[in-house]
C-alpha cells in the first residue's frame, strides 16, 4: 500500500504531523506499537496533571479552615481512586486521537515500525506478521523513555521510572526521588502532598536546575515549607534493595548518607527510542542518541525526516508538535520558517508552578548583555493574596541598550497559564513600554507581568 506520508510514532509530534498532513491533502498513515497519543497523552503530560490536580484538591481540603470552610471528619486521599481517575483521563484523551484520525481519514498501522531502503516501512504486528508499506515521505517520531543510570537500575517495583510512579498499587510511606527536573519535582510534590515522606535528590547545586537561580531557590523554600527533604549537590552511588526498605547511598557535601525508603523513583532524564528503527541499515545519520536533521527536519536520506525527542532541542510535547507542523508544511511546499528554539516556554506543574522562556539573568550577563531586571512578588498581588497562595514572583529580563525582552521567569499559582503572554510578546518584538501601557485586568495574577516590567523600568506602582 502506498502513502504520501507515513509517520512512525503517534505522540504529540507524530499525531499532530499526521493531522496537519491530512489537512494539506496528503494520504497519511501512522505506525503505533502502543496507545495512540504516545507517552505524553498516556504516560506523561496528561495523566500526571490529573494526579497533580487530585493533590491540589486534597491540599485545599486540608486547609479549608483557612478559607472559612468547616466540615466534619478528616480528608484522606484514596490513592487507588486517584490513580484510576488519572488513567481515565488518559484513556479519554487517547480515544480523542482515535476520533481525530478517523475524522481526518488517517490510517493506523498497529505494530513496530522499521525503516527499509527505498522509502519503505516494515510494520511488525503483535502476532509477528510483517507488512511493508511505501511512502513518498516518512517521519520518525518515536519519542523517548526513562533513562537508567548504572547506580539506579530500574526493576519496576522498588526502583521505578515515571510510568510505574503513575500506577503504583498503593501509596508508599516513603520515597526517594532522584532528579529534580520537571518530572522528578512534579512527582515529589504529588507524593509529598498526599502524605508520603519524600526526599528529593539533585546532582547539581539547585533543584529545577535549568531555571533561573532565584526561581530554583524559591521552589526549594516552598518544598521545604511543606516538609519535603531536599539534597542538592548530591549523588546516588548505589541502592540496596535486599531488605524491607531500599537503602539509598548518597554522597553529599557533608559526606555519605544512607536514606531508607519504600520506593526509589529515578527521574534523571530520558533516552531516545532509536533501537530497531533501521537507521543503520538505511544510512540515516545520528549522533549521541539524536537523529541529525536540518532546520526543516530532513535527515541525510531523501524522504526521511525526524521530529520530537529524537532530534536536538528541548524534549517537550509542544516543541514536537510545532516541529511536526513545520515539517509537513515544508513537505507540502508551503513557505515556512524554522522554529525559534530561543522562544520555547518551559513549565513545571508543582505547587507553586514554574514557567519560563528565554535567557535567565545569569545567562544574559554571560552573553554580554547589559540588562534591566524587574521583579514583582505575589505577596504584593491582590489576586494571589485573596487566593491564599502568595509564594513566588514574576521576574523579567530586558536588554538595557535596545529593549529586547531577553527572558521571563515565573514561579507561583497558575503561572503556566501566564507565560504565553511573554512568548507572543517576544515573537512580536514587543517592547517593555508597550507591555506597561497595555491594560491588564485587575485583580489577576497576570497583572504581575505588567508590574514586573514596570519595575524593570522604574515605573512600578504597587511596590
Amino acid at each position: 500500500m502506498n502513502y504520501d506520508l507515513i509517520v512512525i510514532g503517534s505522540g504529540p509530534g507524530g499525531y499532530v504531523a499526521a493531522i496537519r498532513a491530512s489537512q494539506l491533502g496528503l494520504k497519511t498513515a501512522v505506525v503505533e506499537r502502543a496507545e495512540l497519543g504516545g507517552i505524553c497523552l498516556n504516560w506523561g503530560c496528561i495523566p500526571t496533571k490529573a494526579l497533580l490536580k487530585s493533590a491540589q484538591v486534597f491540599k485545599y481540603l486540608k486547609h479549608a479552615a483557612d478559607y472559612g470552610i468547616k466540615f466534619e471528619g478528616e480528608a484522606k486521599p484514596d490513592f487507588e481512586a486517584i490513580v484510576s481517575r488519572s488513567r481515565g483521563v488518559a484513556d479519554a484523551m487517547s480515544k480523542g486521537i482515535q476520533f481525530l484520525f478517523k475524522k481526518n481519514k488517517i490510517d493506523v498501522l498497529a505494530g513496530n515500525g522499521k525503516l527499509l531502503a527505498g522509502k519503505k516501512v516494515e510494520v511488525t504486528a503483535a502476532d509477528g506478521t510483517k507488512t511493508v508499506y511505501e511512502a513518498s515521505h516518512i517521519i520518525l517520531a518515536t519519542g523517548a523513555r526513562s533513562r537508567e543510570l548504572p547506580a539506579l537500575k530500574q526493576d519496576g517495583k522498588r526502583i521505578i521510572g515515571y510510568r510505574e510512579a503513575m500506577t503504583l498499587p498503593s501509596q508508599p510511606e516513603s520515597m526517594v526521588v532522584v532528579g529534580s527536573g520537571a518530572i522528578g519535582s512534579e512527582f515529589a510534590y504529588f507524593y509529598n502532598t498526599l502524605g508520603t515522606k519524600v526526599t528529593l535528590i539533585e546532582y547539581l547545586p539547585n533543584i529545577v536546575p535549568i531555571e533561573d537561580e532565584e526561581v530554583s531557590k524559591q521552589l526549594e523554600r516552598s518544598f521545604k515549607k511543606v516538609g519535603m527533604s531536599i539534597l542538592t549537590s548530591s549523588e546516588v552511588t548505589k541502592v540496596d534493595t535486599t531488605g524491607d526498605k531500599c537503602k539509598v547511598f548518597v554522597t553529599t557535601k557533608k559526606g555519605e548518607e544512607v536514606i531508607e525508603a519504600d520506593i526509589v523513583l529515578s527521574a534523571v532524564g530520558i533516552a531516545t527510542n532509536l533501537e530497531g528503527l533501521g537507521l543503520e541499515e538505511t544510512g540515516v545519520k545520528s549522533e549521541k542518541g539524536k537523529v541529525l536533521v536540518d532546520d526543516f527536519y530532513r535527515t541525510n536520506v531523501e524522504g526521511v525526516y525526524a521530529i520530537g525527542d529524537i532530534v536536538k532541542g528541548p524534549a517537550l510535547a509542544h516543541v514536537a508538535s510545532h516541529e511536526g507542523i513545520i515539517c509537513v508544511e515544508k513537505i507540502a511546499g508551503m513557505d515556512v520558517h524554522p522554529l525559534n528554539y530561543g522562544n520555547i516556554p518551559g513549565c513545571t506543574y508543582t505547587f507553586p508552578e514554574v514557567a519560563s522562556v528565554g535567557l535567565t539573568e545569569k545567562a544574559a550577563i554571560e552573553a554580554g548583555y547589559e540588562i534591566k531586571v524587574g521583579k514583582f512578588p505575589f505577596t504584593a498581588s491582590g489576586k494571589a493574596k485573596s487566593s491564599g497562595n502568595t509564594d513566588g514572583f514574576v521576574k523579567v529580563v530586558f536588554d538595557a541598550k535596545y529593549g529586547e525582552w531577553l527572558g521571563a521567569h515565573f514561579i507561583g499559582d497558575n503561572v503556566t497559564e501566564m507565560i504565553a503572554e511573554v512568548v507572543v510578546a517576544r515573537n512580536l518584538e514587543t517592547t517593555g513600554h508597550e507591555i506597561i501601557k497595555s491594560v491588564h485586568p485587575h485583580p489577576t495574577m497576570s497583572e504581575a507581568v505588567m508590574e514586573a516590567v514596570a519595575a524593570a523600568y522604574g515605573e512600578v506602582i504597587h511596590l
